[in-house]
């Protein structure tokens, strides 16, 4: 027992004798670890610094995003250039229009001849905003104006986008400004019957107001194609409360619009001067305001005599539009006066094209 306890204390001593030279032999730590020992209470602080600093690289390391085959030539330039938007048509049918360049232009204003700053071929692309009016018979014909805008719809171009809006005496956007093809066939597929009178120059004040995209306009051109008898009901001796816009204000409204309105003037008078006691007077009062639509905007003036005739009316509407040119021109007389200017496009060496653009503007 005595050497046991003896040799218990011997082991002790010697354990402490090792352990007083593993002390004695230990490494001081590193500078890098002192450091981190120090640095490890700030860590939460320098950590969002860290991350942003990761993003960064990650960002840098990022291959740079590729030009697409995307038709994008920019159609505005800047606010000092006179933008318009020249329709080319052919005297001759037989003979081809075929592709112009700018130096087959020639623009004049107030008679004086301008040079051109800015050309965007007939290939840019277009916002297209389809405006259907469903009042009056056309609403009972549901169907198949739902089929004449799904034909639009396919013709277009891909590169064009599409917004597509009905009324009666309210405008309803049925689908906003979108290259989605898909789309724009479920939304036009769930169009519902209507009920309402005819609110015409209401409703497209509404379009240029809130569809039109201002933004892009500089990048893309615009064009509304309006599907109306143009009866509004504030038409003298039309029943009904009509449009709020006076057409002589929707008339300016387009006239300072860089958009083209199309109006395609559907003839339902003989079903609704019978049904509803519309004078033909009426009827005669629409289709001129159509026909001076067309003209503030410096396009064409479409009819259908019948719902069935909108798949091939629709379809020159698609083909009229690919000739339409983007001009644009400082003039020499920058003065902003207000004064009215008239404006006139030809096309030089070309007898049998007739260019069509805006009749002038308000230097303001």
């Amino acid at each position: 027992m005595p050497w046991r306890v003896a040799n218990a204390a011997t082991m002790q001593t010697e354990k402490a004798k090792v352990k007083s030279k593993k002390v004695k032999g230990k490494r001081k730590p590193s500078f890098i670890k002192m450091l981190l020992s120090a640095l490890l209470p700030f860590a939460f602080l320098l950590l969002p610094f860290l991350c942003l600093f990761t993003f960064a690289l990650s960002v840098r390391a990022q291959p740079r995003p590729q030009p697409s085959d995307e038709v994008v030539d920019t159609v505005r330039v800047d606010t000092d250039l006179v933008n318009l938007n020249v329709s080319v048509i052919s005297r001759e049918s037989s003979r081809a229009i075929g592709a112009l360049r700018e130096e087959d232009f020639a623009v004049y204003e107030n008679g004086q001849p301008q040079q051109i700053s800015f050309f965007a071929s007939a290939e840019a692309p277009f916002d297209l905003v389809l405006l259907l009016d469903l009042s009056g018979s056309t609403g009972k014909k549901l169907s198949l104006v739902k089929k004449s805008a799904l034909r639009f719809v396919k013709a277009a171009r891909p590169n064009d986008r599409i917004a597509v809006v009905t009324f009666t005496d309210v405008a309803v956007l049925i689908s906003p400004l979108t290259t989605d093809r898909n789309a724009l066939k479920q939304r036009i597929s769930m169009i519902e019957h209507p009920l309402g009178g005819t609110n015409f120059w209401d409703a497209l004040d509404y379009v240029l107001r809130a569809v039109v995209d201002r933004e892009t306009q500089r990048v893309r051109r615009t064009a509304i194609i309006a599907m109306t008898d143009g009866v509004d009901n504030a038409l003298p001796d039309v029943r009904g409360e009509g449009s709020r816009m006076s057409f002589d204000e929707l008339l300016k409204t387009v006239g300072r619009s860089d958009a083209i309105v199309l109006p395609i003037y559907l003839d339902t008078e003989s079903e609704i001067v019978k049904k509803y006691n519309v004078p033909p007077s009426a009827y005669a009062l629409a289709r001129q305001q159509l026909a001076q639509l067309a003209q503030e905007s410096g396009s064409l003036f479409y009819k259908a005599s019948r719902l069935e005739d909108l798949k091939t009316v629709y379809k020159q509407v698609i083909y009229d539009l690919g000739t339409v040119y983007s001009i644009g021109y400082r003039p020499t007389n920058n003065r902003r006066d207000g004064s009215w200017r008239d404006v006139t496009v030809r096309i030089k060496g070309r007898p049998e094209l007739q260019a069509r653009a805006k009749r002038g503007y308000f230097a303001r």
